[in-house]
């Protein structure tokens, strides 16, 4: 069964999108301001990019726990396809409350 990760988006209209677990290759902190997850092999990759605030230079808190958030859905019975991922105590360089704002695919 396929598995989702159920992630808060704070965009216009949405409340979380569902992001899927299968094919994941790599999960990264592309830059301070969002984390990437690639699937798919070398001949053929889609990338998912999650947008969020302003983090400290090599804070990955929030690559960890997309990455932590991906175990924790695959030790999930087959009945439960999604895994709600929780922001909960990540905080932005600003100290304000880590929260995605976007979330894209290409």
């Amino acid at each position: 069964m396929q598995k989702f990760l159920s992630i808060p988006v704070t965009a216009t209209g949405e409340t979380s999108q569902l992001v899927a677990v299968d094919g994941i290759v790599l999960i990264e902190q592309a830059a301070v301001d969002s984390v990437t997850i690639t699937y798919g092999n070398a001949a053929a990759q889609d990338v998912v990019t999650l947008t969020h605030g302003t983090m400290a230079a090599n804070n990955v808190t929030v690559r960890d726990r997309i990455q932590d958030s991906v175990i924790a859905a695959l030790q999930t019975s087959w009945t439960n396809p999604k895994y709600d991922v929780s922001l909960s105590g990540l905080t932005l360089a600003s100290g304000a409350a880590v929260t995605i704002t976007g979330i894209t695919i290409s």
